[in-house]
């Protein structure tokens, strides 16, 4: 089958470091560690396990932030290389193990892309308490082989789908998945919303595990799917309070305000103005940046996880206030975490989803998403704003990584295109 791999080389790395600001080739073409062609077809390993065909796969941040080499090196060991790309994934079940019960062939599905303790092969009491608790995204056999095995070795670490050399992510024609990381889309659901319910997914579980909510204003940072993805979901989870969107571009500031926004604002001066109407007073030091006192945000998300806005948040915080980190924030030299201390904040950082407590019962972050979705019948689908067929990959690459010039928000690859 046909598939876009990533291998991580010492050479690549260093090609990628030294000419990726020249030329994207580097980075995404023939001097990268990115290569589109044939590999081997997946078979199942086990009773529980199934088999799909990619219907639209995401192409995230997060990849892009790895391409580029911008990430932190921090989580390298929790993946194996070379692995097929890809984990915002829809797909089409083709062939279920004997002992499957929570998908059918033929249904549409949503993949959790999380590689479980259960995924690896340990059941019962032997799995981790990350997994135990129903939060595999922070399984912590991520960094070692698993008993479960595949194409007659044992399954390799990693901790997600699309960074994983066992298991094929969805820039491929076809995947496997434990049953577990299966959620059914209902009909009623159009391909292009269903395609973002992973990352939709991740801004639910942020907005669920920041209850309960204050009365005051909430700041959410960025405009990428993350970000307007919490917009929505800090209404669908019953925020009714001031909703302020700090986004860049006009249509993301149209797209906010259509996902439940009070307002819009832009970095920089109107950002500045925001705050000081929730009545914060502005001083300015012997040296450095403008600070404040009084006022401020009682709750900011920062979906970015830039120097810049890292820094905004820390500032823009109430006393006591609490920063949710949802953006993939790395090595930032020269942070000022002075008013970590002096205003006694709260940060907290997500990671993906898991269980969550819901109206009255447990579920999973993305039936959760699935059924609000069809609830609110928010248009999150245009978000979707390119969508290629998946041998035109470096064209999505690109469009993807050059938000400015391209108006992209959300690219998608289409293996059958």
């Amino acid at each position: 089958m046909k598939a876009v791999t990533f291998n991580v080389t010492i050479p690549s790395y260093l090609v990628g470091k030294s000419l990726g600001r020249v030329t994207e080739s580097a980075l995404f073409g023939g001097l990268s560690g990115v290569r589109f062609g044939e590999i081997a077809e997946p078979e199942l390993p086990g009773d529980h396990w199934v088999k799909l065909e990619i219907l639209l796969a995401g192409i995230c941040g997060s990849d892009i932030g790895n391409l580029t080499l911008k990430a932190s090196p921090a989580m390298e060991p929790f993946g194996s290389f070379p692995a097929v790309l890809g984990h915002e994934i829809l797909a089409r079940v083709t062939e279920v193990g004997p002992a499957v019960t929570r998908v059918e062939p033929g249904q549409r599905v949503a993949v959790d892309p999380g590689v479980s303790c259960e995924a690896r092969g340990f059941h019962g009491p032997d799995q981790c308490p990350s997994c135990t608790e129903g939060l595999p995204a922070t399984c912590t056999r991520a960094g070692d082989e698993g008993k479960t095995v595949i194409g007659g070795t044992p399954i390799q670490r990693g901790m997600t789908i699309g960074y994983h050399g066992s298991l094929p992510g969805g820039w491929g024609e076809r995947m496997i998945a434990h049953e577990s990381q299966l959620f059914p889309i209902d009909d009623a659901m159009n391909n292009r919303t269903a395609a973002l319910l992973e990352p939709l997914a991740v801004g639910m579980h942020a907005a669920l595990r920041s209850r309960p909510f204050q009365s005051g204003p909430v700041l959410v940072l960025g405009s990428g799917p993350i970000a307007l993805g919490v917009v929505w979901a800090l209404r669908a989870a019953g925020f009714e309070g001031e909703l302020v969107a700090q986004v860049r571009r006009e249509h993301e500031a149209n797209m906010a305000r259509a996902f439940g926004a009070t307002s819009t604002i832009s970095p920089g001066d109107e950002a500045r103005d925001a705050m000081i109407r929730t009545g914060a007073s502005a001083y300015m030091p012997i040296v450095g940046d403008e600070v404040y006192g009084g006022g401020g945000f009682p709750l900011i998300f920062d979906c970015v996880g830039s120097e810049q806005t890292v820094k905004q948040a820390l500032r823009y915080a109430t006393v006591r206030g609490r920063i949710v980190l949802l953006g993939c924030a790395a090595e930032i030299p020269k942070l000022d975490l002075t008013f970590v201390w002096a205003n006694e904040l709260q940060i907290k950082g997500y990671q993906c989803y898991g269980d969550e407590s819901w109206r009255g019962k447990t579920e999973h972050t993305f039936q959760i998403t699935h059924d609000m979705l069809l609830e609110t019948g928010a248009p999150v689908d245009q978000m979707v704003t390119h969508v290629y067929p998946l041998s035109q990959y470096r064209e999505a690459l690109s469009t993807a990584a050059n938000r400015r010039k391209t108006g992209s928000v959300k690219v998608l690859l289409d293996p059958r295109g």
